[in-house]
């Protein structure tokens, strides 16, 4: 049997980390967001580079930088198809590259859709802006307004690739935990 592919996206600083955190204490299978190592590696190779805004716009190659991002998720995805779990949880998924391509206005080629048509995912879970936990860090750097521009951009990018998307509703991590679980059961 093959274990359900299950996304939970949403914009900077939704309390996305902290439901696959609690998810993976409970036992399940989950694989990491890839951009935060991918950030620091980043400044660190580029010396000077202040990132004020989402790497992607700040690095100097962010063609490149989108690239290594969408290999390594396509990595997560393949990783997950040698699972013997029932289920995996993926810390955002492949489109999330095109979405925040799209928000920040950079074009991309098929090398980039592609994936996005063939590495199907069970289902989408999207944690909506909230603006009382909302902070920036040395690893969050987008406003709260951005962040609500980067879920209008999640939501539809995962809807041009025709996935039924399930809005997550505001709560503790436990009572998220435990919507994403009840659904989850359903699919």
């Amino acid at each position: 049997m093959k274990a359900k592919k299950i996304v939970i996206t949403g914009g900077p600083s939704t309390g996305k980390t902290s439901v696959i955190e609690q998810l993976e204490k409970d036992g399940f299978h989950c694989l990491h967001e890839v951009i935060r190592d991918m950030t620091s590696e980043e400044k660190t190779q580029g010396g000077d580079i202040e990132i004020v805004s989402n790497p992607i716009v700040s690095v100097p190659d962010p063609k490149s930088f989108n690239l290594n991002i969408l290999n390594a998720r396509i990595n997560q995805y393949r990783s997950a198809l040698k699972s013997t779990r029932d289920v995996v949880f993926f810390d955002r998924g492949i489109p999330d590259v095109l979405a925040y391509m799209d928000c920040f206005q950079q074009t991309y080629t098929s090398e980039f859709s592609e994936p996005c048509e063939t590495l199907r995912y069970d289902h989408i879970f999207l944690m909506p802006p909230w603006k009382e936990i909302h902070v920036t860090d040395s690893e969050r750097f987008e406003s709260f307004e951005e962040s609500i521009k980067i879920h209008d951009c999640l939501a539809k990018s995962y809807g041009n690739f025709s996935y039924d998307v399930t809005l997550v509703p505001k709560g503790s991590v436990h009572e998220r935990v435990q919507f994403i679980l009840d659904h989850t059961k359903t699919l």
